[in-house]
Parts: C-alpha cells; structure tokens; sequence
C-alpha cells in the first residue's frame, strides 16, 4: 500500500468575461474605490458552467503533470454550485475527460477544497486509486443577487486543479485540520431557488480568527513554525482577510498567494486558483513547504500542510486559460 501522495501537476480556468469595478459603478451604487478599499478586488470572471471550467483546468493539470486520462483512477470535485442538483456535476466533468475509475462532489464552500484534498490523500493511502484528479471549481455568481452591492462585487467563477499521485517513498500531506462551527450556518446562506445572504462584519470577523486558529493547529502536528512555510495559499474571499491573517501568523505577505485582487472570491476555486498561479510563476520548489487555509459557509474550516514536489519551471499546460482555452492576458 502508498506510504503517501504527491502533487505533480496543476491547472486553472477562468471564465472569458471580466468584470471590472468601473462596470460595477454603472449599475450598483458602490465605486471603485469603496470596492477595492473593502475587498482588494479589482476585477472579477463572470460566466460558464462550473462543468466546463472544471474540465479545462482538469485537462490543463494533467496535460502538466504528463498523465493521461485512463491512467486517473478517481476524481473528486469540490463545488457549491454544481450544474444540477442530481446528479453530481463531477459526473460529467469525469465522462468530458474521458477518466477512468470513480467521481464524487464534495460540498463545504469556501473550504471544499483543502476537504476535498484530504479525501483525495486518504482515497490514495488506502489503495483506492494511485492517481486522482483534484478539481476546486463554482460559479458563485449564480447564487448571487446582481443588484446587491453587498454581495455582487464579491463573488465570481472559476476553476482552479490539482493532479494527485501515489509515492511509495514520501507523503507529501504532512498534517490537517479540519473543523465546523454548525450553529454559524446562518450567517452564509442560500436557499434552494434563492441568492446569497450574507452576514458580512460577522464573517470577516470570524474569518481573521479561525484561519489564523486553524493554521496554527495544521502547523503545529506538523511541528512546524510559520517561518518554514514557502507559501501560505489562503481562502481568496478579501485581501484585507488574507493581510490580517498572514500578519497574525507571522507570514509576511511575499509568501502568500493572492488572486483575489483578478478573481474575485470563487469559492471552492478559490485556493486552488491561487496555487495554480504561484506555481506558474515559478514560486515553488520540490521540498517547500505549502500551507492551504479554506473558511467559508457551514462555516466550515479546513487546513493542509503539504511537501510541494515537483519544479514548477514554466512549460506545457501552464498559466491560466479561460473555459475556451484562450490564454489569459
């Protein structure tokens, strides 16, 4: 049986329609000015399916990590938003790239990811695929309300992948935590047929907290310090969140990931987005350290220590592309 599991390949999707603040201004009352001030965002990627996103940055991941379809024995998808309600939207992402093996979603928002990466790791050390394809993907943009200044200059779409492969020589997850605060459900909702509510000043306030208390846990049965971290890969949900948490933590902030500024906050995409772009930058090497932070709706949090792998020199299947596969700019 694996002793463990690396990541060897990533790969991202954005949508081809960007939404500007200066668009925002025209039909919100809001400005640019009050947006970037509150969120750091600048422009968002609004459209496609949370399908079609997820197929294209899980083609991109495998086209890097040089594996091909058949040889992919499990995919796990982390979405809020799939196509349908029945059945799972990995169901059609898996056929559209032709896998083999088995598909499931998994559904803890904003924290679906590092959820959905721990269950990947798991899957492999139990002999149950020694390739899995890891795909963060929603279209949160659906669920929102596009006259709510609140939450319309907030949300966006993307997709954002990892390729997982089994390695009888070294773990590459080196420590979680994973945990749920369920009687805050309230404070992040969306009924069936409705849009998003959102508590805001209660969620930041909360955000700053639990993601600083659960990298602390992560780092801490990793017996690690914050100084041993290459790259602190957080919830991309608001740069003054990321900021105050990466301060707390003692990660000055030309080691952490930040999209949010081009991104806007896409959920489950949100980390795995932000990873993909460090990593075509050149920003990793084989043996940093990574710290991946997910808080969200449930609220649920999730953090991830892993043992990055792979050179991430530029070549094939790297930087972004939109659902159509054009390059971004």
């Amino acid at each position: 049986m694996p002793a463990g599991a690396v990541i060897t390949g990533w790969g991202s999707a954005l949508p081809d329609n960007v939404v500007t603040n200066a668009d925002l201004e025209a039909r919100l009352d809001t400005t640019d000015e009050w947006i970037v001030t509150r969120s750091g965002i600048r422009e968002r990627r609004i459209g496609g399916s949370v399908s079609a996103l997820a197929t294209e940055a899980g083609r991109r991941a495998l086209e890097r990590a040089g594996v091909s379809p058949a040889q992919v024995e499990l995919l796990v998808l982390a979405t809020c938003t799939p196509d349908l309600a029945v059945p799972a939207t990995s169901a059609a992402v898996h056929h559209a790239l032709g896998l083999s093996g088995g598909a499931f979603d998994v559904n803890a928002a904003c924290s679906g990811f590092v959820y959905a990466l721990v269950a990947a790791y798991g899957a492999v050390s139990a002999g149950a695929a020694r390739r899995v394809l890891l795909i963060g993907a929603d279209c949160v943009s659906l669920l929102t309300d596009p006259d709510d200044r609140a939450t319309a200059v907030l949300f966006a779409d993307g997709a954002g992948a990892v390729v997982l492969e089994a390695d009888d020589d070294d773990d590459g997850l080196l420590a979680v935590d994973l945990g749920v605060d369920g009687s805050a459900h309230d404070l992040l909702t969306c009924a069936h047929g409705g849009t998003m509510v959102m508590e805001g000043k209660e969620v930041f306030r909360r955000a700053v907290r639990v993601t600083v208390e659960s990298a602390t846990k992560a780092l801490d049965r990793a017996e690690l310090a914050p100084g041993d971290i290459a790259l602190f890969v957080p919830h991309q949900a608001n740069l003054r969140i990321i900021e105050a948490a990466a301060n707390r933590l003692g990660i000055p902030m030309d080691r952490v990931a930040v999209v949010v500024d081009r991104t806007g906050n896409t959920s489950s995409a949100s980390v795995p987005l932000a990873l993909a772009a460090a990593a075509d930058a050149g920003r990793l090497g084989p043996g940093d350290l990574v710290l991946m932070t997910g808080f969200g709706a449930g609220m649920a949090w999730a953090s991830a220590v892993v043992r990055w792998a792979v050179d991430t020199t530029p070549g094939p299947g790297s930087g972004p592309r939109g659902a159509s596969g054009a390059s971004e700019p």
